[in-house]
């Protein structure tokens, strides 16, 4: 004969419904916890935004080509998948200003009248590789210039050179690409004409020390000019630094906005030095 089966009253159950319900609060507890504290969980295929600082001279001649240059940044934003922040002066950098951001934007702003934590912060970041580097132009007006003298160990980045003199009256060059594989160039036509810039000249040639990516046509240039170097590179990389860099020449006006292969250089620049 089969013993009959212990009567649980309603409060029973209401006491062993309650207890259940308590440990799936605490288990619910622990697991929002454990979200919060390891933070929201990302697809595998987002990818961070490319910060990028933008150092950059105000007003002055350059104004036109840094303010296009701007405006060119802020539409391609979402393209690009960069958020960046402008500053006017080396005063706010240093090692820890410079730890968020993987890229600067050297636009147009010269290489001396920085502070010398700035110029401490800034060798640490390319030599050692912390993040990449993009320069323009008035980036290798290297020599002594407002009462400053040459910034030795910007020359060597710059592969050993010295500002020498520049085409003032502006012209038009066909610039010629060298090096086609390399990621800044692709898409970029193997010859391409930039109008009314500025075309500097050195005491010598980076091509010894550095990787040309392309040069200038001298017997190009409209109007015609003496002002010329000979061999003449206007894009080149320092391979020599662990830091992802390149260097344009051309920056003085906003005529280059109009050219889709200097867009296509410089986007490809900012997608290649900004990521490692």
């Amino acid at each position: 004969m089969h013993k009959p089966l212990p009567i649980i009253s309603g409060a029973v159950k209401c006491q062993v419904k309650l207890k259940n319900m308590k440990i799936i609060g605490i288990l619910f507890f622990l697991f929002v916890a454990f979200q919060v504290i390891s933070g929201p969980t990302k697809p595998a295929t987002q990818t961070e935004k490319i910060k990028i600082l933008i150092l950059t001279e105000r007003g002055g001649q350059h104004e036109s080509f840094t303010a296009a240059a701007i405006e060119w940044l802020e539409t391609e934003k979402k393209n690009l998948d960069i958020a960046f922040t402008e500053i006017n002066t080396t005063k706010p950098v240093n090692e820890m200003f410079l730890q968020q951001f993987q890229l600067i934007l050297q636009l147009d702003y010269p290489p001396y009248s920085w502070t010398k934590e700035a110029e401490k912060a800034f060798i640490k970041y390319i030599d050692a590789g912390l993040g990449g580097w993009i320069g323009f132009h008035h980036a290798t007006l290297l020599g002594d210039f407002d009462g400053y003298p040459m910034w030795n160990w910007f020359s060597e980045f710059m592969g050993g050179i010295r500002f020498q003199n520049y085409i003032a009256q502006l012209a038009d060059g066909t610039v010629c690409v060298e090096d086609r594989s390399h990621p800044v160039m692709k898409g970029v036509s193997p010859s391409f004409v930039l109008f009314a810039d500025e075309w500097y000249t050195f005491n010598q040639s980076p091509r010894p020390h550095v990787h040309v990516l392309a040069n200038v046509d001298e017997t190009s240039y409209k109007p015609a000019t003496d002002i010329k170097m000979g061999d003449h590179p206007v894009v080149w990389v320092n391979e020599n630094k662990k830091a992802r860099n390149v260097y344009f020449l051309m920056g003085h006006s906003n005529k280059l906005f109009e050219s889709m292969d200097f867009k296509t250089m410089l986007a490809n620049a900012i997608k290649w030095a900004g990521s490692k």
